[in-house]
């Protein structure tokens, strides 16, 4: 064996114990009669001792020559540290070294393999596979090892069946492009790479699993915003006979389940949000409910006067800030230049002060009175010594707008708190979106999605207002989860197909694998897929997924480290029957 112990194994008890250790150099500090070398591998760090007293000359030498990242083998006696370290799991011992192998040399690394490295975050990425040594990533893939486990453990018990589904499949519409994978076998065809299993999953619940579970890849070619990736983990569930109670019922378990076993933490309460109350209050569907902040409307207080601003506003809307009149008006003009951003948008921001002593002040005085001002505050809920933040415009847009305000200001103010948790259920979505520049209608979450029982026939009098089994699992302002009750019918897939623009030849090329199928009995079904990378980030309480994925790509879909996508020889695209207009 290379090793008898780990490099974060050893303790007092020990002492004068002949072991065997091997890892990585991670440091070394040369005192000419003495060398100190820390070891480490994935449990943790010994400190290695080189005493010229006691320590042949030739084996001084090279250890010595050691370098960062050598990777060695050591045998030696555990001795007792004269200067122990309190921060080290093995700091009261150290390990006299009596045989040394250097099993691999390194060159010097590009950054420093340690907690707080001196590498950005391209010369990481690029050698992602030295960033694995360091204990952020390395704790943070540990984790999220963990995380997976205890997923498939409470799924497991609640009797639900791991069944692994297709990669290579057949490219269908469901909301993002597809990647293409072209067949050498079947000249001229593509294979594309799943969006989702969904289509598999409803197929399995037809199948009678009815209940059925997958840590599965995902793969979706869009435009990459901050923190996406072009292929994701899901937990990814459906279950037979069930309706949407049922399945909150199952996944507020999961996530209590979570929340205990990685946390300690008991959260009693999963509240529930209509989809409409969501964007009214907080401008989005996946409300941050850690504080409060809620939108007040206030077109009926202030379009009475005589300020255009206010008046010619589809919206008129504001939030209060705790403790914001303690700004000064530099804050203010910088709060003021922060939603000015392309990022944001807003043409400018009005505000109003709640004094202390119950008066207002407010950049715009001359329009409107302290009454007017006092009903300010009662709409946003603002107190004394609280800041009005006012935003107006088209409804959807100065939602938005907003939204992303009251998430800055929640950060400054320190309220966004990790480790604490507030789950939320957002249910009741639209079934359908309006394309603003087609005028058409497409699906807000797919095309298998249930309407509302008793809403189907509105598809034809006023489709905008049919509402969606659908639901979403929001945790502190994140979605983590999201899924619907299906439809099962064959007709009523037919008509929300028709409604989508689908031509009965393009529903039957595109998805008549699934309407065949539903003609042989399939169950009433639902169900909902986590996004796993998502999820563990938020446990682990951060904000960005990249350090929970082992070798995640960069905001252009590359990655660096084996410099994919890449392009392939003439060879392979004549193999696989493909041309291409320009080769660079």
């Amino acid at each position: 064996m290379y090793r008898s112990h780990s490099c974060g194994d050893l303790r007092a008890s020990h002492i004068n114990t002949e072991v065997t250790l091997a890892g990585w150099v991670q440091k070394s500090r040369d005192k000419g009669f003495m060398v100190w070398v820390d070891l480490r591998d994935r449990y943790g760090v010994t400190q290695l001792i080189f005493d010229a007293a006691r320590t042949p000359k030739e084996m001084m030498e090279k250890a010595k020559s050691l370098g960062r990242e050598f990777v060695i083998q050591v045998t030696g006696t555990v001795i007792e540290r004269e200067s122990k370290n309190s921060k080290m799991a093995t700091g009261d011992v150290e390990l006299l070294v009596s045989k040394l192998e250097i099993l691999n040399a390194s060159i010097t690394p590009p950054f420093t393999i340690e907690d707080k490295t001196d590498g950005g975050e391209d010369i990481r990425m690029k050698y992602r596979y030295l960033d694995i040594r360091r204990n952020p990533v390395k704790e943070s893939l540990i984790f999220r090892h963990k995380v997976s486990m205890e997923v498939r453990k409470y799924l497991s018990d609640q009797e639900f069946i791991e069944v692994e589904t297709p990669y290579l499949i057949k490219s269908t519409p469901e909301g993002a492009r597809d990647f293409v994978v072209p067949s050498r076998m079947n000249e001229g065809q593509f294979y594309a790479l799943p969006q989702s299993p969904q289509t598999f999953k409803q197929l399995l619940m037809v199948g009678g699993m009815d209940k059925y579970f997958q840590i599965v890849k995902c793969f979706r070619d869009e435009d990459l915003r901050a923190d996406r990736q072009p292929e994701f983990t899901q937990i990814d569930c459906e279950m037979a006979f069930v309706e949407q109670e049922d399945i909150l019922n199952v996944f507020e378990g999961l996530t209590r389940h979570l929340l205990k076993a990685v946390h300690n933490i008991d959260v009693a309460e999963f509240p529930r949000m209509l989809y409409d109350d969501a964007m009214r209050l907080y401008g989005n569907d996946k409300p941050d409910i850690r504080f409060g902040m809620e939108f007040g409307a206030l077109n009926a207080v202030t379009q009475h006067k005589d300020f255009g601003v206010f008046n010619t506003a589809e919206l008129v809307v504001g939030i209060a800030v705790p403790g914001g009149n303690t700004y000064t008006r530099k804050e203010i003009d910088k709060l003021i230049d922060w939603v000015k951003r392309p990022q944001v948008g807003a043409l400018g921001m009005i505000y109003c002060r709640v004094n202390e002593d119950g008066s207002f002040k407010s950049s715009v005085d001359k329009f409107y009175d302290q009454e007017d001002f006092a009903k300010w505050a009662e709409a946003t809920g603002a107190k004394k010594g609280d800041l009005i933040c006012i935003l107006s415009g088209a409804t959807n847009t100065v939602r938005a707008q907003l939204s992303a305000l009251r998430m800055e200001l929640a950060a400054r103010l320190g309220l966004r708190d990790p480790k604490v948790f507030a789950p939320l259920w957002v249910v009741d979505f639209p079934l359908l979106e309006l394309d603003e520049e087609t005028g058409h209608y497409h699906a807000m979450h797919h095309p298998f999605t249930s309407p509302k029982p008793g809403q189907m026939e509105l598809l034809e009098t006023d489709p905008g207002a049919v509402k969606a089994n659908a639901y979403d699992l929001v945790l502190n302002g994140n979605e983590i989860g999201g899924g619907s009750i299906r439809i099962h019918d064959k007709q009523m897939q037919a008509t929300m197909l028709r409604h989508l623009g689908f031509s009965d030849a393009d529903a039957k090329a595109q998805f008549g694998f699934l309407m065949d199928a539903f003609e042989y009995g399939a169950p009433p079904h639902g169900g909902l897929a986590f996004g796993l990378d998502r999820l563990v980030a938020i446990l682990g309480g951060q904000e960005t997924i990249r350090d929970f994925i082992a070798f995640p790509k960069n905001n252009s879909g590359r990655d660096v480290m084996i410099d994919a996508p890449a392009f392939i020889d003439d060879a392979q695209l004549k193999e696989l029957s493909l041309k291409l207009d320009s080769k660079e």
